[in-house]
């Protein structure tokens, strides 16, 4: 299974109304998600462990979603964070 990178520690989580922000205090770097990006950010590691158990999670929620497409934008999303330095190998 793909192992998840988990939040830096040197990142805050402030959700919003429409998503939430985040921000690596030590790079200043703001980050916006949307609601499906604050979702499974919030299923990184300690809440999931591998991809397959997040992407099983969010198709609970979002039904309409092909589980090819819906795993695709994960790991998308997972791929923006990593250049930014908001995660971290587990």
């Amino acid at each position: 299974p793909s192992m998840l990178p988990r939040p830096h520690p040197g990142v805050l989580f402030k959700p919003v109304s429409d998503g939430a922000v985040l921000l690596h205090v030590e790079e200043e770097i703001y980050f916006g998600l949307n609601d499906v990006g604050t979702r499974i950010w919030q299923l990184l590691p300690p809440t999931c462990a591998c991809l397959e158990d997040l992407c099983a999670r969010l198709s609970e929620t979002y039904t309409e979603v092909a589980p090819e497409v819906l795993r695709a934008d994960v790991l998308e999303l997972l791929d923006q964070l990593e250049e930014n330095q908001l995660v971290v190998a587990s």
